[in-house]
């Protein structure tokens, strides 16, 4: 298949309908618009009580997505007023976008887990050691070498006014802060909070052990793998694949699984194997590369040989150092400086 060859549409890709499904019981699924790369929507989950509804994801930070939300909320016969909660699964902004001012409207609760922090956002969180806060600027050059993202750095400007005043770029603080394990009523029924670090340090999905019901984020996708930074923990890969065997051992209790994008599925467990069997795939081709070129090679090289052309760029080079700081921890590689990028061979 050539690089200029149509792909199919992923379930993800697809564009926001204003259909709405009742996918489990007291949950309704609804779609907001989304134009990012590899992302035609996000589903803001409706869970309704007898207090009114909550809602989880509420999409970008946008008119479209602010009009969306009030005709999808329209349409189930929910005001404003009756939202009492707004669940972030993570610090994104097709999660996080709409919550500050849902809150704003109806005065509902926002809640995220413990550690839920912007990148931008200079202040610290509350009640969190300092260490547990992931604040890498994208205005500084990436940890593996190179010049900043090019795109991002007219921003750089207000990025200084931001963080002397945080006012001038008000972001959304969360009301309730779920610890791991801890339970929250939704929809009349108790929800287990999950910590799923990995694709974010703070990402948050929640499980009814009642019906069986595992709201994961984008930390498991029915068809993509959510991307897995090298700038957000130390090891990424090991962290999403310690919180993806988090989720696999639910897999025997959930009988639907309803993601923040595309559709709601079973199999949670086989799901997960595949996922797992995408990065191992990945990391033996960065293996096997590097043993071929027999010389050391760059993180923008590396990349090349587990992205597609089409694919390449600052996210592809983010998870290609993901993967090879992995592998440099298991001892599969070696890692040295020059000219000011950083180099990999196999150890």
């Amino acid at each position: 298949m050539s690089d200029d060859t149509p792909r199919p549409v992923k379930q993800e890709q697809r564009s926001a309908t204003d259909a709405i499904d009742e996918v489990a019981p007291g949950i309704l699924r609804t779609q907001l618009p989304v134009n990012l790369p590899g992302l035609g929507h996000v589903n803001m989950y409706v869970l309704e009580d007898d207090r009114g509804v909550a809602v989880v994801d509420p999409g970008l930070p946008d008119k479209q997505s602010w009009k969306a939300i009030q005709q999808r909320l329209g349409q189930i016969g929910v005001p404003l007023k009756r939202v009492h909660t707004v669940i972030v699964t993570h610090s994104h902004p097709d999660h996080y976008g709409g919550a500050r001012r849902l809150r704003d409207e109806s005065g509902a609760q926002v809640v995220t887990d413990r550690r839920f922090h912007l990148w931008w956002d200079p202040r610290e969180p509350v009640d969190l050691d300092p260490e547990e806060v992931v604040q890498v600027s994208p205005f500084s050059p990436p940890p593996w070498g190179g010049e900043a993202q090019r795109p991002l750095l007219r921003f750089g400007f207000r990025w200084q006014l931001v963080k002397r005043f945080p006012r001038l770029m008000p972001t959304v603080r969360p009301d309730v802060r779920l610890a791991d394990a801890q339970t929250i009523r939704l929809a009349g029924r108790d929800w287990v909070a999950v910590h799923t670090p990995g694709h974010t340090h703070d990402h948050l999905c929640l499980f009814d052990p009642t019906e069986g019901v595992l709201l994961s984020g984008d930390h498991v996708l029915p068809t993509i793998t959510p991307h897995i930074s090298g700038l957000a923990q130390a090891d990424s890969l090991s962290t999403y694949f310690a919180s993806l065997d988090k989720v696999a051992a639910l897999g025997q209790a959930t009988t639907v699984v309803l993601p923040a994008h595309g559709d709601p599925f079973g199999g949670l467990s086989e799901r997960v194997a595949d996922i797992h069997r995408h990065h191992e795939e990945r990391l033996a081709r960065l293996c096997q590369a590097l043993d071929a070129l027999d010389r050391p090679a760059t993180v923008n090289e590396m990349s090349q040989h587990i992205f597609s052309p089409r694919a390449q760029g600052p996210m592809a080079d983010s998870e290609t150092y993901a993967h090879l700081e992995h592998l440099r921890r298991e001892g599969a590689v070696d890692r040295f400086e020059q000219h000011g990028l950083t180099h990999y061979v196999a150890a």
